[in-house]
């Protein structure tokens, strides 16, 4: 309201009129370059959003068309088949465990791919890529493949794709030891799921609780398995339910609850049965002849093996390791060492050395040595064992060192790529930018110059009115001196009004013939001018303890044309600190050699402290409130001090001397303020203190300095808060 204020007054000045007639020629002639500076603007923005089309494929996803499979030997395999049937076969293929078949068909699908802008191609393909690499135990390359694809469908902001390449890579990244990664990438894949409401969150969930289960926390694995259970069975998926299932026995065996892992293993042969998957229930043999043994039924684990041979004899299955180890381990248990021996060694002969399995056929032997006696082939089997575990981690460390070498070189190449976008996109944005400021330079300096004008005079006109405001509020506190006087002289006795340091402000006629002649003038003037120097330095003495006592007496001595006195000094009825002395004529019976002997005051002189009600509950409402109003009132003088030091940087002593309210001492050679310290803290305030000066010190302030709002609304509110206790209490 107030910069309204302003604006308007500033308008019906004439000088601002020819200012605003100059403002609207000014917009009419630049209303031409505004079109230019619109078009370039225009220009220089698609030229901006070209260059950072350009290009919209990663570098990971573009295609080398020198190490693609000739187009003649794909028309002769594939004749003319489309690219969505070129991925099915390799889909195929790749379930099939025929890696070359599946390599070949994705080497056809990618002469396919259009150009650089199909997207979508190439994100088929790349993710294809790594499912064959993770197929074939790749990881790090499926990984590198995971990431690539990742980024394509966060370009293409398509959150189906970007939930099924965080699984992918989550799944990835568990296989090389990274749980940590591996757990933020499924729990995100999860979060997005759910989000968008895609039910295909069984296999999410079943990644993290592998995760769970690799980490030695069964209990949350298990949680997360049966929630993935839930999800596959709603959708009517038994295979993958019995995954699920197989994951859950696992967790089992390692409890050591062969009962349990045995019932949920025959659950799932049942369902593979059904479902007629002949691969997965060979699996499913190899854990049950795992939980077998565990359960020391050698029987039964000798069913499950021979169970698993038909299977494998009737389907022409290939047989994995881990059937053959646990079918080797159970002929040894049993006491058939060459059967046992046979196994091994064809196992091993189809199992190359890098294989994870190697190092574990091998310590079978071992054992299968051992029990037969002979004791040097079974060392030697352990030290082979010992050389392949080796061999693998060493293998699995060459393996992670190559990854993050070619994670290094893409991050590399990509931010190189980025870089050189980057500096043109500078290029473009600092023409524009130079364009734009060589257009609209003067209209901005013009709209500032005309923003600054108003500020400055709302700046100048509210402070001129708080000065005002501070003005009157400090002269209102000013008693009015002339009704005073015309209080005074209606008394018949002898009365003077003095401040807190002495001065006084009122005499009245009967008082005015006891200070001797010459005093008429007196009024704000030291008493003690009128008096000897010790009888000045005993008032001064007495004024001072004043502040909390409710009366005192003092006898001044008898000096040239004035007879010895008889002083009765009591607070003020209107408190504030002033002092009213009544003055009597010593007589020669009275004998008054102190100067601090209490004496009762009368009653329309007398302090509201010197009253002492019988104690009611309006008596402790009272005493509550005026606790209060002490501690506001510190709180206040406190306040004051503090933002006259940060807003001036000088001290107390330069306030009480420039706003005169305060009287100054010299205490042991340095200048004290000795009133204004019984301000600062509650324990030494006065019990009759002057409220008036601390309310005046605030208004000087605030009038005086360059405060902050803040600092200055937190003054008003504890002046507000002063004013409103001693209106309630009719003090003002």
């Amino acid at each position: 309201m107030l910069i309204e204020e302003v604006r308007k007054r500033w308008h019906r000045t004439e000088g601002t009129s020819r200012s605003l007639a100059r403002g609207r020629c000014l917009r009419k002639r630049c209303k031409p370059e505004f079109r230019i500076c619109l078009a370039l603007m225009a220009v220089a923005t698609f030229c901006v959003a070209t260059t950072a089309m350009a290009g919209p494929v990663p570098a990971c996803a573009v295609v080398d068309r020198s190490a693609l499979t000739d187009p003649a030997t794909c028309q002769l395999r594939f004749a003319s088949a489309a690219t969505e049937t070129l991925y099915a076969a390799a889909d195929a293929q790749m379930k099939a465990g025929r890696f070359g078949e599946a390599e070949a068909a994705l080497g056809c699908a990618a002469t396919r791919i259009k150009n650089d802008q199909d997207l979508a191609g190439h994100y088929e393909w790349v993710r294809r890529r790594g499912v064959l690499a993770y197929r074939m135990e790749h990881i790090e390359d499926a990984l590198g493949h995971f990431d690539c694809a990742l980024k394509i469908a966060e370009d293409r902001k398509d959150r189906t794709a970007i939930a099924k390449q965080l699984k992918n890579k989550g799944s990835a990244l568990r296989r090389l030891g990274k749980y940590n990664d591996a757990l933020l990438a499924l729990e995100r894949s999860l979060r997005m799921q759910r989000e968008d409401g895609d039910p295909a969150t069984g296999a999410v969930l079943n990644n993290i609780a592998d995760i769970y289960r690799d980490l030695s926390e069964p209990q949350l694995a298990e949680r997360y398995y049966r929630d993935a259970m839930d999800v596959f069975g709603q959708q009517g998926d038994a295979v993958e339910e019995a995954h699920v299932r197989d994951s859950l026995s696992l967790l089992a065996l390692e409890r050591g609850e062969t009962a349990t892992a045995t019932r949920q293993l025959e659950e799932s042969l049942q369902a593979y049965r059904q479902a007629a998957n002949s691969e997965y229930q060979l699996r499913i043999y190899t854990l049950l002849i795992r939980a077998a043994i565990a359960e020391g039924d050698v029987e039964r684990a000798r069913r499950y093996s021979a169970d698993g041979r038909a299977l494998v004899d009737a389907h022409r299955l290939p047989v994995h390791d881990e059937f053959r180890l646990e079918s080797a381990r159970v002929d040894r248990i049993s006491g058939r060492i060459e059967p046992a021996l046979v196994k091994l060694r064809a196992a091993l002969a189809h199992v190359p050395e890098s294989n994870a399995n190697h190092a574990a056929l091998l310590n079978e032997m071992a054992n299968t040595y051992e029990q037969s006696g002979q004791y040097s082939d079974a060392l030697t089997m352990l030290r082979q064992a010992h050389d392949a575990e080796k061999g693998v981690a060493l293998a699995k460390n060459n393996r992670q060192l190559a990854w993050l070498r070619t994670r290094f070189e893409t991050a590399e190449r990509d931010r190189t790529i980025a870089t050189l976008r980057q500096r043109t996109l500078v290029l473009w944005l600092i023409v524009l930018s130079t364009l734009f400021a060589l257009l609209g330079i003067s209209m901005l300096f013009l709209r500032r110059q005309q923003r600054t004008r108003l500020v400055e005079a709302a700046n100048r006109v509210r402070y001129e009115e708080m000065l005002a405001r501070y003005q009157r509020e400090a002269d209102a506190l000013s008693g009015d001196r002339d009704l005073l006087q015309v209080l005074l002289d209606s008394r018949s006795e002898a009365l003077c009004l003095l401040d807190a340091d002495g001065r006084v402000l009122a005499v009245n006629r009967a008082a005015r013939p006891l200070l001797g002649p010459g005093r008429e003038k007196l009024s704000g003037s030291p008493l003690s001018d009128a008096l000897s120097a010790d009888d000045a330095v005993a008032l001064a003495a007495a004024l001072e303890r004043m502040e909390d006592a409710s009366a005192q007496m003092l006898t001044f001595a008898a000096s040239e044309g004035r007879p010895a006195l008889r002083a009765q000094l009591s607070q003020w009825e209107q408190g504030d600190g002033l002092v009213v002395m009544l003055l009597e004529v010593q007589t020669a019976a009275a004998v008054a050699d102190t100067i601090d002997i209490p004496a009762v005051v009368p009653e329309d002189l007398a302090s509201e402290e010197t009253v002492s009600p019988a104690p009611d509950a309006s008596s402790v409402d009272d005493a509550d409130a005026r606790a209060g109003f002490r501690r506001v009132l510190v709180e206040l003088m406190l306040a004051a001090i503090e933002a006259w030091e940060r807003s001036t940087g000088k001290n107390r002593i330069e306030l009480a001397e420039r706003s005169r309210i305060w009287c100054i001492n010299i205490d042991d050679g340095r200048l004290r303020a000795r009133a204004m310290e019984r301000y600062l803290s509650l324990s030494k305030l006065p019990q009759n203190p002057r409220w008036r000066d601390v309310l005046r010190s605030a208004y000087y302030v605030m009038g005086q300095c360059q405060l902050d709002p803040p600092v200055r609304d937190e003054l008003q509110r504890r002046v507000d808060a002063v004013l409103a206790y001693t209106r309630r209490n009719a003090l003002v």
